[in-house]
């Protein structure tokens, strides 16, 4: 599905705000650090639609229970009895109006846990880890103005509070942006030059050096992944697959890099491969002449850190996308490699928003060693031949990086302010 695109002026580095309008974050921020999941320590916790009991949760043992009001007339009421330590708030939406909430430090903005979409008459609990400081509610009713309610100051804590994030702007997201579209940029000039190789030995009839020649054009565009959602109709005729398509391989809509991935792995004759060789060419070519007036929504590029390595572990660990060539691993350290370079772009908001980069670095590492064991010169190990051993920790170290992954994405989202 295409990305909104942004109307931008690259000139002065500007990008006007997308639609207020947008999708829901459909990620957590959990833990102490990147490195921590929700399921396992207490943190800040994203509770996600409108569901939720109608009536406050009872709680006889655990941690302590709180009743808070989110509506515009008591937004942060009921919290009289201020404490630290791990406990829960069981936000209670009275209003006819959905209602997004945040627990800030209202001095700094920084956000310590929320709760998105808390329809009307319903309660959802956020549970926290709060330590000394000062704290408030800040209530956003769908179509009216936020309201923060009452601060509160909790002193003599025996815990730090849990992990919190200054949220970022649409403004501070536009350099990485654009510093990620130039790269894009260069990497469609290197994707048509690879590709040309591919074309040429078709062209020629020399099959072995089509095959040779397949990999490294394949795996230029996979490390453009972040961008892909902008690229609208050319990632299907750059790197279709036949999901969807009713004749499977035969269907004419299959195209691009896997339509002639199938033919040099199966035997197909050159003068078949031509054509499918020839438009994957002018299809690359189109993709580099018209980058320059695309424009990727900034409100995206974190979502994008955490979806690249996501749709690996789900199609090209479990080989749903193998079209004969076995290179499913080159692949993914294709994809690692992308993330990299987004991170990388992003690393200036993240560094002064999370203590845990150090640990997100070590796990890009682990998951970059372990895949690069399995390159032996110019040919990689397909999946079938991997051991349980080895399969166990190429899905243990993809699936933990993806899980610290997702909470760049929450990390960087756009949140609504006022």
């Amino acid at each position: 599905m295409p990305e909104a695109a942004v109307g931008s002026d690259t000139s002065t580095g500007h990008i006007p705000p997308p639609p207020p309008a947008r999708r829901r974050r459909t990620v957590l921020i959990a833990g102490a650090s990147l490195a921590v999941v929700a399921a396992t320590v207490a943190g800040v916790l994203v509770a996600r639609g409108s569901g939720g009991s109608t009536r406050p949760t009872a709680a006889t043992d655990g941690p302590r229970h709180t009743t808070v009001g989110v509506t515009s007339a008591d937004c942060g009421h009921g919290w009289t009895r201020p404490q630290g330590g791990s406990q829960v708030f069981d936000l209670r939406n009275t209003s006819g109006a959905p209602t997004e909430v945040y627990l800030t430090d209202p001095r700094t903005g920084a956000v310590y846990g929320e709760v998105e979409g808390l329809a009307p008459g319903t309660v959802r609990p956020l549970r926290v880890t709060l330590g000394n400081g000062t704290y408030a509610f800040k209530c956003l009713p769908d179509d009216a103005d936020a309201v923060t309610g009452p601060t509160v100051h909790i002193t003599g804590a025996k815990v730090k509070s849990g992990p919190a994030a200054v949220p970022v702007t649409q403004q501070d997201l536009i350099p990485p942006t654009l510093a990620y579209q130039k790269w894009i940029q260069a990497r469609t000039v290197e994707l048509v030059r690879k590709t040309d190789v591919l074309r040429e030995a078709v062209d020629r009839g020399d099959l072995a050096a089509a095959r040779a020649a397949w990999l490294p054009a394949h795996l230029v565009y996979e490390r453009m992944g972040a961008a892909y959602g902008t690229f609208g109709d050319a990632d299907s005729a750059i790197n279709g697959t036949t999901a969807g398509l009713s004749g499977g391989i035969h269907d004419p809509g299959f195209a691009g890099f896997h339509r002639v991935e199938y033919g040099l792995w199966h035997g197909e004759s050159a003068g078949g491969l031509r054509g499918p060789a020839d438009r994957l060419d002018k299809a690359v070519r189109s993709l580099r002449d018209s980058w320059p007036d695309e424009r990727m929504d900034p409100a995206d590029v974190g979502l994008r850190a955490h979806e690249i390595l996501e749709n690996t572990v789900q199609f090209e660990l479990t080989g749903r996308i193998d079209y004969g060539s076995g290179t499913n691993l080159a692949t993914a350290r294709a994809n690692l490699d992308g993330t990299r370079v987004l991170l990388g772009h992003l690393h200036p908001l993240l560094k002064t928003r999370d203590t845990g980069l150090t640990g997100l670095d070590s796990w890009m590492d682990r998951a970059q060693s372990t895949l690069d064991s399995f390159q032996h010169g110019r040919k990689w190990t397909p999946l079938a031949q991997l051991t349980r051993p080895q399969r166990e920790k190429v899905d243990a170290d993809l699936g933990g990086l993806v899980e610290r992954l997702a909470d760049v994405a929450a990390l960087t989202d756009v949140r609504r302010t006022a």
